[in-house]
């Protein structure tokens, strides 16, 4: 039994809509930010790095979404949701979800989360400034260069479609233009039509 630990409006919906693709049996357990209790001491132990998603599995618990997403498609290979037959075609896969990972996810963070970086006031107004030109940048170079189809690889629906899109629902608040990026626009599109995202979204805002 698989249990997700994860907090609505967070990267966590992108493990939580793999799963669902997966055709995974799994628990969805909420963690409340409105009251902190990622810093909780019960989550701590699960979690010591205070934040979402955290996946607990038969052999222990995971986290960061690059490496979640990747056991998903590990442990369901029939739900063909990574290239696994294919080295060179996997790593690259991954190569799209670190980036968003360590990259885009990080400047967005900016926006809301400039403490974990500095604790001038200053500072962390100057960072807020920052984000749509920072996160515009990432988005552009998705658009032309790592947006390789209809879906983030190409013809085949993989883990990085629910990353992308969990990032991508953020970006009008990071204060990107639509406008400048069409077909990340229309991949955000094509994934909220799917049966297994919104089912997702509606699950984590109803919980």
């Amino acid at each position: 039994m698989l249990t997700l630990y994860y907090a609505a409006h967070t990267c966590a919906l992108a493990s939580h809509i793999a799963l669902r693709d997966a055709g995974a049996t799994f628990a969805l357990q909420r963690i409340d930010f409105g009251i902190t209790e990622q810093q909780s001491p019960a989550y701590l132990e699960i979690n010591p790095k205070g934040r979402v998603p955290a996946l607990v599995t038969p052999r222990g618990i995971l986290t960061e979404t690059p490496a979640m997403l990747a056991y998903i498609a590990q442990s369901f290979p029939e739900a063909a949701l990574a290239p696994l037959d294919d080295p060179f075609a996997f790593a690259q896969l991954q190569s799209f979800n670190s980036y968003l990972c360590s990259t885009l996810h990080v400047a967005h963070a900016h926006r809301m989360r400039g403490h974990r970086w500095v604790d001038d006031p200053a500072a962390i107004a100057a960072m807020q400034r920052k984000v749509p030109q920072s996160v515009s940048a990432c988005f552009d170079l998705i658009e032309r260069d790592m947006l390789k189809g209809p879906w983030v690889m190409g013809e085949s629906y993989t883990i990085a479609d629910p990353y992308l899109f969990t990032l991508a629902q953020w970006l009008e608040a990071d204060g990107v233009d639509p406008h400048r990026i069409p077909r990340v626009i229309a991949h955000r599109s094509r994934m909220a039509a799917l049966p297994h995202v919104s089912a997702a979204i509606v699950a984590e805002l109803a919980d």
